[in-house]
């Protein structure tokens, strides 16, 4: 899955199912925020905020955006997840205590692929934003 020369590597994407969801949320509680919970494989749980309701700091990271929304983990996470894409998707079940779409039936989970070298090296050249506060 290269890159060409001009083209974004994203670190977060998000399915159909997953944007769709997003969109529904945002319909009812307004602006959002995401922030990977403390899993470091498949099948962890991300978090969907109100903007506003969950405070990121200095040691947190923001990965990008998946359906407008910004997405961002601990920066001691990141260590384990860098070199791949995460991949928000929505499935059915019970999201975290939380996590605002646990009400719906259906929760967001991560998946994950490994970057390849070309993906690597324009991530190399694009470091991640770190929260600043």
């Amino acid at each position: 899955m290269g890159d060409t020369d001009n083209a974004v590597t994203q670190r977060v994407v998000a399915t159909p199912a997953a944007i769709a969801l997003i969109e529904k949320l945002k319909a009812q509680h307004g602006d959002l925020l995401f922030h990977q919970s403390g899993g470091c494989c498949d099948g962890s749980a991300p978090m969907c905020f109100p903007l506003g309701e969950f405070m990121v700091g200095s040691s947190d990271v923001k990965l990008g955006e998946i359906g407008g929304v910004p997405f961002y983990m601990s920066d001691s996470q990141f260590e384990y997840w860098q070199h791949t894409q995460l991949i928000i998707d929505a499935v059915p079940g019970n999201g975290g205590m939380f996590s605002l779409e646990r009400p719906t039936g259906l929760r967001f989970l991560t998946r994950s692929r490994l970057f390849d070298d070309v993906e690597s090296a324009w991530l190399d050249a694009h470091p991640v934003e770190r929260v600043t506060n």
